[in-house]
């Protein structure tokens, strides 16, 4: 029966650490809410929207250079998150997984391309 005791004790410090730390999370919930200023004024309430304000209905069609630009984003990106785990196993991948990932490179650079050409990164 001494021994569940004993047991409980190791896990005070992550008691302790969880304490702490909500603790801390209230306190940056609360602490804005007792001590910021509260004067709006009409600037500071009015949707924010581009710097200006909205002037039609917000469920209206977004130009087709947004939706570009966002896949762009997201294929650059995931090129990134595919080069970091070839580039921590090159060694153990070989001349295959070089010769792999510079073809995947390389569709990738002919896409930019193709989208440079066709002026998806031109912003009028």
């Amino acid at each position: 029966m001494t021994a569940a005791p004993n047991f409980l004790f190791e896990y005070l410090p992550i008691l302790i650490f969880l304490g702490i730390a909500a603790v801390i999370a209230l306190a940056a919930v609360v602490a804005p809410l007792l001590l910021a200023p509260r004067n709006p004024d009409k600037d500071k309430i009015a949707p924010y929207e581009c710097g200006f304000d909205a002037f039609e209905d917000a469920r209206g069609k977004f130009d087709v250079r947004f939706y570009l630009v966002a896949i762009l984003f997201i294929i650059f990106d995931l090129e990134v998150a595919f080069l970091f785990p070839w580039a921590i196993s090159f060694s153990n991948i070989g001349l295959y997984g070089f010769w792999s990932m510079f073809v995947f490179l390389g569709i990738l650079t002919i896409g930019f391309i193709y989208e440079w050409k066709k002026g998806a990164l031109e912003w009028e």
